[in-house]
């Protein structure tokens, strides 16, 4: 079952897809968002080139696990998603995860400006390598 992560943010939505097995996360792109019409409507292109049959979304919280306002606007972006996409749609705890995929990037020496244009798509591979290491179905 190849599943897709996401990194919703104001600006950007990172994409990671899992590969066939559900094995492993690999980042594949950086939306930059404009209006959510054309957001979901690059979503649903990937769905169908990929065949993803289940969508992950990451749900920011504050480090005491209540919602703050980027979380309330994640769940309003997972409620437009739903209305024009037939699949599963879950969401799971990514905290931490952008400060884990840019201590990835430094450690593999990737440089500052590059490291901009690719930590969302790489903050969306640790969420779902997240839920697909915890086995979580």
């Amino acid at each position: 079952m190849r599943i897709m992560g996401l990194d919703v943010g104001d600006k950007t939505i990172g994409v990671a897809l899992s590969d066939p097995m559900g094995w492993t996360a690999q980042g594949l792109e950086v939306i930059r968002r404009q209006n959510i019409d054309k957001d979901i409507a690059r979503l649903c292109e990937i769905i169908k080139e990929y065949g993803v049959e289940k969508i992950l979304v990451g749900l920011p919280k504050n480090m005491n696990a209540t919602m703050g306002p980027q979380g309330e606007k994640v769940l309003a972006f997972i409620e437009e998603l739903k209305a024009k996409v037939d699949l599963p749609i879950k969401t799971w705890d990514e905290r931490l995860s952008t400060v884990a995929a840019e201590r990835m990037l430094i450690q593999a020496d990737v440089s500052r400006s590059k490291r901009k244009k690719v930590i969302d798509k790489m903050a969306a591979a640790v969420i779902l390598q997240g839920y697909l290491d915890a086995g979580a179905k």
